[in-house]
């Protein structure tokens, strides 16, 4: 069966990838922050998976402590605002209002404080799955050349220089 996890603030938003999505039985996709749950997913399930597609990963380890709290009490304070910067970012003038769900507190937390582990790379390299990763070169929301420079050790990533986030 597909999978597909949301980024955050986003749901069902997997049209967007549809040109690169491989939307086959054992295939699972996540669009940053749900690049992290499609990781775990991929890490944590025993049934097969062939491939784990993830677009734009919330890579954020590359950042201070500094940054990733303020971003937090950013949101905290006034969530509309946060999250109208937010897709401003994201959005490379694409209309994404059908698409917005709130994100929770919990979840930015998540996605920024999460960290990419060698070791589970490797773990799912024993699992026998392909990994990809999908980055843009003008994205404004992580450090794509550091994200470019993690991933390539244990996936194949493509590498779009004149795309955002959003691919």
């Amino acid at each position: 069966m597909f999978r597909y996890f949301s980024g955050f603030c986003l749901e069902n938003e997997e049209e967007l990838f549809g040109q690169f999505l491989k939307k086959k039985e054992f295939n699972v996709s996540g669009f940053s922050y749900g690049a992290i749950k499609a990781f775990k997913y991929a890490l944590s399930v025993k049934t097969r998976i062939n491939t784990l597609q993830l677009f734009s990963p919330a890579f954020f380890q590359d950042k201070t402590t500094e940054f990733k709290e303020s971003q937090i009490k950013l949101f905290e304070k006034n969530k509309d605002t946060y999250t109208k910067i937010f897709f401003k970012n994201i959005s490379q003038g694409k209309n994404l209002n059908k698409y917005f769900n709130l994100g929770k507190e919990k979840e930015l937390e998540e996605l920024l404080l999460f960290i990419w582990k060698e070791s589970d790379f490797k773990i799912l390299e024993e699992k026998g799955i392909e990994i990809e990763v999908y980055l843009g070169g003008q994205d404004k929301i992580i450090m794509a050349q550091n994200a470019y420079d993690f991933f390539k050790k244990f996936a194949i990533v493509y590498y779009f220089k004149e795309k955002g986030h959003i691919l």
